[in-house]
């Protein structure tokens, strides 16, 4: 039987097969957009099995586990790994179409040479020989960026953060890269966990925050901080933008009711947030970052899950359509200023990509090609029918060739194959409209093109 994970796996016909092979497959990967833990590549830790490294921490695998009637004590609880190993093979038959399909025979196939179906007949073989190649020295998390062809990273990063893991990677050969990731302070909902999060800026810069004013000096002190240390874009983790022209009238008045411990309003909310979040982008523009802006999740949407295991354990989904006009208002704010720095936007509403294809029309300057940029499919969207509409809605109303491309957003240390998945599907898309005669069949062009989008565009984006 022919290997399901083979030379040609996604291509479905000679033009991308040649397209994949001949441009994209080599291509180093700059992963400017991750959730890998920087600490684990300074300790250049080693893994002790296939069921740790795929299963601590991953809510991808936690979701289709649930959703095959897999107990809670097998995906955040404290069965062994081997255990929960078992209950992943259970559940992988079952999800196919689903991007984890893909996603695991991939990661099996590139990281471990196996090419077998994991199933409850193939689990213990599969799980034994990976956990072995594990527990050697080639396996550790450093190599295996080496071996993904990785070249830069860029991790999430809190600004209370003091990047002591960073500094020891200084010589490391590939680039892990700081990202300035604010969102604490725009956490308006739990002012109690507001306070908490000052009193940690407070500690980490030795200066008292009793004022709007205070904060956001400490916020800017932390901003050059992270420059210093090599960071050169922020990221923010929004339900979506906000926006209201009276944002400027008594922000500090609400500060302060937070800062107390009290609950604030909708209207108070809207305003703090929408000054806080513009005076970050003003420093973002003012050091040269890329700013990225992930919006549209619903969080934490099963209240007793929420209460029992926290947040980020597989209880999100896409939340409703963005706000077109405050999008358009928060960016015309800092355009009408010249402070719009180069700017990303991922959506996670797929009703929505049209929009903000336009939406990032309006705010390019003429100066930096692709300054605005559609982020790549995102979270539920970063799967191949994600991927194809985003390709086609990208190349239909903006320019698919100064896209900056994809991004593993994962917090686990195999996910490298992601890139692969997407740079198949980008060539398959473009081999499949060559044959339909809607883009010209020109190896110079498509040659330009496709490594511009999988490699250069982002290396040049970012300034690495």
């Amino acid at each position: 039987m022919k290997k399901f994970i083979n030379d040609d796996f996604a291509l479905e016909g000679r033009k991308a097969q040649k397209l994949y092979h001949d441009y994209a497959e080599k291509m180093p990967i700059v992963d400017f957009h991750c959730h890998l833990s920087p600490q684990l590549i300074a300790e250049n830790h080693q893994f002790e099995s296939l069921g740790q490294i795929w299963l601590e921490g991953d809510h991808y695998k936690w979701r289709a586990m649930r959703t095959n009637g897999v107990d809670e004590a097998f995906c955040t609880g404290d069965k062994s790994f081997s255990e929960k190993f078992r209950k992943w093979a259970e559940t992988v038959p079952s999800t196919i179409g689903n991007p984890l399909h893909h996603w695991t025979h991939l990661e099996l196939a590139r990281h471990f040479d196996i090419f077998d179906l994991l199933s409850p007949v193939t689990a213990d073989k599969i799980h034994e020989k990976a956990s072995a190649m594990l527990r050697q020295d080639e396996f550790r998390t450093q190599n295996l960026l080496k071996k993904m062809n990785v070249e830069v990273v860029g991790t999430t990063d809190d600004p209370a953060d003091n990047l002591e893991h960073h500094l020891a990677l200084k010589d490391f050969s590939v680039k892990i890269r700081p990202t300035f990731r604010p969102d604490n302070v725009v956490k308006t909902e739990n002012p109690s966990a507001f306070v908490a999060y000052i009193e940690k800026l407070e500690a980490v810069s030795g200066k008292a925050i009793a004022s709007l004013d205070a904060m956001i000096a400490v916020l800017d002190e932390r901003h050059a901080f992270f420059d210093k240390m090599g960071c050169r874009a922020s990221d923010h983790g929004l339900d979506r933008l906000y926006y209201t022209p009276d944002f400027a009238e008594n922000p500090d008045k609400i500060f302060l009711k937070l800062r107390s411990g009290n609950k604030i309003t909708e209207q108070e909310s809207e305003a703090y947030r929408c000054y806080v979040m513009y005076e970050l982008c003003k420093m973002n523009h003012k050091r040269g970052w890329v700013q990225q802006f992930h919006l549209g999740a619903m969080r934490n949407n099963n209240t007793r899950m929420f209460k029992k295991l926290g947040p980020d354990v597989g209880y999100d989904s896409i939340g409703n359509p963005q706000d077109a006009v405050k999008i358009s208002r928060f960016m015309d704010l800092l355009d009408s200023e010249d402070k719009l720095a180069k700017t990303i936007l991922y959506n996670l509403n797929p009703s929505d990509n049209e929009m903000f294809v336009t939406m990032i029309g309006n705010f390019q300057d003429g100066k930096t090609a692709g300054k605005i940029q559609y982020g790549a499919g995102w979270w539920f969207l970063d799967q191949k029918v994600g991927m194809e509409k985003h390709l086609r809605d990208l190349s239909v109303l903006g320019l698919l060739g100064r896209f900056v491309g994809m991004v593993t957003d994962s917090r686990s240390f195999l996910s490298y194959p992601r890139h692969e998945y997407f740079r198949r599907i980008l060539c398959n898309h473009l081999g499949n409209e060559i044959d339909k005669g809607l883009i010209p069949d020109d190896d110079a062009l498509l040659k330009t093109v496709i490594q511009d989008v999988c490699y250069y565009n982002a290396k040049n984006y970012f300034g690495f």
